[in-house]
């Protein structure tokens, strides 16, 4: 039996753990395994990969204002016209919590170069308050799945299949035996949250991490919505109208919750009817901010809590995993570690949970 030694194992299927992989191998030259099928067309979905979010913080805008170029190029690369869509998302508020976060939202974005706007046409319901944020991107990596496929064996990424089990080892260290070969990584990087709750054990489950009931519906088609793509900041409810004007919807809580939250934030002039669901377990952030690095300073490297922007971030994560991260990225980073006070509050986002 031959041993293959690699620097990375990377386990998650999502657009961020795919460019981290790509770009760890192709720009920096690490040998990198990644774990982890590529489940987009194949289920609906459980998270929208954006250039914006409900951020709070200059430092996260600032990253992003750094990177979205960068990424943008990358994935039009990746997959021609099909995996980018530019749109102008509209935030929605409605208790004065959450109304003054939008405001804040408005002033950071727009300090930091994105068009942001108080919104002002139809389709809101009664009392709530709406922002625009301009000329957003979104990746539609659905559309690409074999064209990801390709850049990453371009890059030097070599694909494994989900049926084989790593040992991951108290080092952060990886082993997969295969029938001729066995895998052996130097270090290990959990990056979406089925691999999270995969392979991190009760006893090795960081304070800061928590695991949600979340769900994702699709409805029939409904009247034109406001906004192509809306964030509800009081229910956390991300909702995309799609090209024949069926909704998809997710966030935290149960099928019944999801429809509820919907409904509120449709109004009852678009009342659905429901096509599909799913439910299942996210991982999210006491603090409401992103996790990353390992638990107690050792174990697997940990990529949590990214939200709708973990894409963007990828070329800065793939830097700082490497050491070639700016000081700035440094910065944003060392205050994001994993095994961080979650009660300290200096980094915390919109949406912390209580």
């Amino acid at each position: 039996m031959t041993e293959t030694r690699v620097d990375f194992a990377i386990v998650g299927a999502t657009p961020q753990a795919m460019l981290v992989a790509g770009l760890l191998a192709g720009t920096h030259g690490r040998s990198v395994v990644l774990q982890g099928e590529t489940h987009a067309g194949h289920r609906l979905a459980r998270n929208f990969d954006l250039s914006i979010g409900p951020i709070t913080r200059p430092q996260s805008w600032a990253l992003l204002g750094q990177s979205v170029a960068d990424v943008h190029r990358l994935a039009t690369k990746i997959g021609k016209r099909a995996a980018v869509t530019r749109l102008d998302p509209l935030l929605v508020a409605r208790t004065d919590a959450s109304v003054q976060a939008l405001g804040h939202i408005q002033h950071m974005a727009a300090g930091f170069g994105l068009a942001a706007e108080p919104f002002r046409g139809t389709g809101l319901v009664k009392g709530d308050t709406g922002l625009v944020l301009r000329d957003a991107v979104m990746l539609q990596f659905g559309a690409a799945d074999a064209a990801i496929d390709s850049w990453l064996g371009a890059q030097g990424v070599r694909r494994l299949a989900t049926g084989e089990q790593f040992a991951i080892h108290a080092d952060g260290s990886a082993t997969l035996a295969l029938e001729a070969e066995t895998i052996v990584a130097a270090q290990t990087i959990l990056a979406d949250d089925a691999a999270l709750i995969e392979h991190m054990s009760g006893h090795d489950w960081p304070e800061l991490l928590k695991r949600q009931v979340a769900s994702t519906v699709m409805t029939g088609p409904v009247p034109t919505l406001a906004a192509p793509l809306l964030h509800d900041l009081d229910t956390a409810l991300w909702v995309q109208q799609q090209a024949g004007r069926s909704l998809i919807a997710h966030g935290p809580g149960s099928v019944g919750a999801v429809c509820r939250a919907l409904a509120g934030l449709v109004g009852e002039e678009r009342r659905f009817e429901q096509a599909g669901q799913s439910e299942y377990t996210n991982v999210v952030t006491e603090d409401g901010a992103p996790a990353v690095g390992r638990w107690q300073g050792t174990g697997p490297d940990v990529l949590a809590g990214f939200g709708s922007i973990g894409a963007f971030v990828a070329p800065a994560i793939a830097r700082w995993l490497c050491g070639a991260a700016t000081a700035d990225e440094n910065a944003w980073m060392a205050a994001r570690l994993v095994n961080r006070n979650p009660g300290d509050g200096a980094i915390a986002e919109w949406g912390a949970l209580s």
